[in-house]
């Protein structure tokens, strides 16, 4: 419940700021520089004098941004990888597997600055390389719960009426496995807003003058 209203928070902090934000988060004013908390700047002020409540809420949206992103990434690619390796079996889904294996033993955040050192710092190629890291995570798990579901009487049923196997996926494998996939991918949307944030902070998310709250931290 308190996880779920901290969340709920932060939503309703990215959305207001698509709207409304005390000042601009981009505005510098050097004579207001590391001001204190007060009733006119609520968090204080940077090094820049810019608001930093005005930039937390602006840091909001692009960390939901990146969460979502990186999240369907993973997603999309890793539940269609898993899907074939569940249906496949044999050397095919071995070689899948054992190269999912071999991206999953990197850690998320050493797999994200190796991505984006060599496709440049920026909050696209965040995206990109936090949900490469995603896909064998979700691909292992879709592979797991898909091959106890293949094993099932309805699917063999679903066989002897006739059904191809692309249908018996879409319409029974892919809905049965759904609630552990969900679960996966709220714990990896947070992971993915922690993991834009740390690349941010070495420079290597979100650039200036976008606000991010890893270069916030910095």
């Amino acid at each position: 419940m308190i996880g779920g209203l901290m969340a709920l928070l932060i939503f309703a902090t990215a959305a207001v700021s698509y709207f409304y934000t005390p000042y601009d988060p981009n505005r510098m004013n050097l004579k207001e520089r590391f001001l204190s908390p007060s009733a006119a700047h609520w968090l204080g002020t940077d090094q820049y004098g810019r608001d930093i409540l005005s930039r937390v809420m602006k840091g909001a949206i692009n960390s939901l941004i990146v969460g979502w992103v990186a999240v369907g990434i993973g997603l999309s690619f890793g539940v269609f990888l898993g899907s074939l390796a569940a249906y496949w079996r044999g050397w095919r889904d071995e070689g899948i597997m054992r190269l999912a294996d071999v991206f999953y033993g990197f850690p998320a955040v050493l797999s994200a600055i190796l991505i984006t050192s060599i496709l440049g710092p920026g909050m696209v190629n965040s995206m990109l390389a936090i949900g490469i890291f995603y896909i064998p995570i979700f691909a292992r798990l879709t592979r797991g719960t898909s091959l106890s579901i293949w094993k099932r009487d309805y699917v063999t049923s679903a066989r002897a009426v006739g059904q191809t196997n692309r249908s018996i996926i879409w319409s029974t494998i892919l809905p049965n496995i759904l609630s552990p996939l969900i679960v996966q991918a709220t714990v990896q949307f947070a992971i993915a807003i922690l993991a834009e944030a740390a690349l941010s902070y070495l420079g290597l998310g979100t650039q200036p003058p976008h606000a991010s709250w890893g270069r916030m931290l910095n």
